[in-house]
């Protein structure tokens, strides 16, 4: 927390319900410092019942912008005045813009995804990939890998399989892409699939903290040194799932680089500047610290 507020500090906040532990308060706040700026992140909880009420007075208090986490990711995109193309199509708004009153919403997730799978595109591109999970993270993974690496087929698993349909409804329909396969989550059926998948996404909350022990497929045979797995969950950095998968030779990603790099791009948004990303990311191993 800054020890000084001047008159012409920037606030910038974060609406959910119920605001669970988050780290953004200790990214942008860091960045801020780093980047000398004058403003200062606080997060806000805010019951969907109340949403229409918050973003009334953020336009009265002159808020410069905030994130939007659960439940109003998308329940808000019928309160702003602009949509960008990214958030239209994933169906969810994590970052809004607030100019003297006219309000513009992003996602940054999109981003976050892409900036963490770009050192491998040229070996994605055009393959099997497997997307573990049907929610909003979910959308915003399918979303990016159809518009940036043009896969042969995208598997969806998920604990609902109805819940994948409707996935797959929602992308043929917008995105016109028709090679989804939709499976129920039952690991013991999915080792096959999993093997034939160059792309491994858990886009589920499943083995974060303090649920550690956990992970969605913990079947050895199902990873192997051709792949890659990459876990959205970031607490702990290496979650069960990504150590599984590293131990049968598979490349990690977990989910520290999509989490930095999604702020990074809402702190641009907000700012004009460049986040420091690897300095935060240096920050945030040691503030996790497992």
């Amino acid at each position: 927390m800054k020890d000084t507020l001047h008159m012409n500090t920037m606030l910038i906040g974060l609406l959910g319900h119920p605001i669970k532990q988050t780290y953004s308060p200790f990214i942008y706040n860091m960045a801020f410092d780093i980047n000398k700026l004058d403003f200062i992140y606080l997060p806000f909880d805010v019951p969907a019942s109340n949403l229409r009420n918050a973003i009334k007075g953020i336009i009265a208090l002159g808020i410069a912008g905030f994130n939007v986490t659960i439940p109003h990711k998308v329940n808000i995109m019928q309160l702003l005045n602009n949509v960008s193309e990214d958030a239209a199509v994933v169906g969810a708004v994590n970052t809004v813009v607030n100019d003297q009153g006219k309000l513009s919403g992003y996602n940054s997730d999109v981003y976050g995804i892409l900036k963490s799978l770009e050192k491998y595109k040229n070996v994605l591109i055009g393959q099997e990939m497997t997307v573990l999970g049907a929610g909003g993270g979910a959308r915003a993974v399918v979303y990016t890998l159809i518009r940036y690496f043009k896969p042969a087929k995208i598997n969806l698993i998920n604990r609902t399989e109805q819940k994948a349909e409707a996935l797959k409804t929602y992308f043929s329909e917008k995105m016109k892409f028709d090679d989804f396969k939709c499976y129920e989550l039952f690991p013991p059926n999915l080792v096959e699939i999993l093997q034939n998948s160059k792309l491994i996404v858990n886009a589920t909350p499943v083995g974060m903290f303090p649920e550690s022990d956990d992970a969605i497929i913990s079947i050895e045979k199902s990873f192997h040194k051709e792949q890659i797995v990459f876990d959205l969950v970031y607490n702990p950095t290496k979650t069960k799932l990504i150590n599984i998968a590293a131990k049968q030779g598979a490349d990690v990603i977990n989910g520290l680089p999509m989490l930095v790099n999604q702020a990074s791009k809402s702190f641009e948004l907000w700012t004009g500047e460049t986040m420091p990303v690897e300095s935060i990311t240096r920050s945030l191993e040691l503030f996790i610290g497992h």
